[in-house]
């Protein structure tokens, strides 16, 4: 269900409500410019933690991963980063259109300045999705909210990776989820940071076609020990979802009894 009327100012003209999690939640987003799209899906469902655990997103968007995460693990403290003042705004009136103004929080503000923004390693759990294009790789979308989310304009993903550790306690999870081809990056700059890779799938949009999008966990401080889990195929060759993801998309509507420590 789409709603693009005037919710006592919540909702404004150009945009939509969209229903997440079979109507529990709807997430404003512009008719045309940035939406979310199945990454953050794919990343929420790959986040494992503690019941009750504190989560901080950095790059928040429309604050669709906070919302995931609070309702399956009952998140104690959530907030999000987003750099973006038109998109902290919908995030914050997604908030409010949900109820949740009070238990979720958004700071409109820069990652590579989390400093003053938040004290540090005062969360259990720090989820992002960073822009994957390099600044001068590929065409630059003209909408700047797309090119922004697209492209490292704002942040590399080593400037995640150093704001996630900022914020996360020590030997805290970090979650994330960027381009298999940039794999061997990716674990450079985790290693840089003293974050070590625990966790990781590969994602293919079809069976024959080469990983698309690689899902990792790292712990802060951790040991050497990696678990690779068989990847996740998006796509039959119909062109309908696998049985997998039809389990991803169930998963997350399903609220959490017990988590990963």
């Amino acid at each position: 269900m789409k709603v693009n009327i005037d919710a006592n100012g919540i909702i404004r003209d150009g945009e939509t409500a969209d229903d997440i999690l079979e109507g529990r939640f709807r997430v404003i987003q512009k008719k045309t410019g940035y939406r979310f799209s199945l990454d953050a899906l794919l990343l929420a469902h790959f986040v494992r933690m503690k019941k009750g655990a504190s989560l901080l997103d950095l790059g928040t968007g429309s604050a669709v991963i906070p919302l995931l995460l609070f309702h399956r693990w009952g998140c104690s403290r959530v907030a999000g980063v987003e750099i973006q003042p038109e998109l902290a705004d919908m995030a914050g009136r997604t908030l409010a259109l949900n109820g949740l103004p009070e238990r979720i929080g958004i700071i409109e503000g820069d990652i590579k300045a989390l400093e003053q923004h938040i004290a540090p390693h005062s969360y259990d759990v720090v989820t992002f999705n960073p822009p994957y294009r390099k600044l001068r790789s590929g065409r630059i979308n003209p909408l700047p909210e797309k090119a922004r989310a697209r492209h490292e304009l704002h942040g590399s993903v080593g400037d995640f990776i150093r704001a996630a550790v900022y914020a996360v306690r020590p030997r805290g999870r970090i979650f994330l989820i960027y381009p298999a081809r940039r794999l061997a990056e990716l674990i450079s700059q985790l290693r840089r940071f003293q974050v070590e890779p625990k966790r990781l799938r590969i994602v293919h949009s079809r069976a024959e076609m080469e990983g698309e999008f690689v899902l990792m966990e790292g712990i802060v401080g951790g040991g050497e020990e990696l678990t690779v889990l068989p990847p996740l195929i998006i796509y039959e060759e119909s062109g309908d979802y696998t049985q997998a993801m039809q389990e991803v998309f169930s998963d997350l509507c399903v609220v959490a009894e017990t988590g990963g420590g």
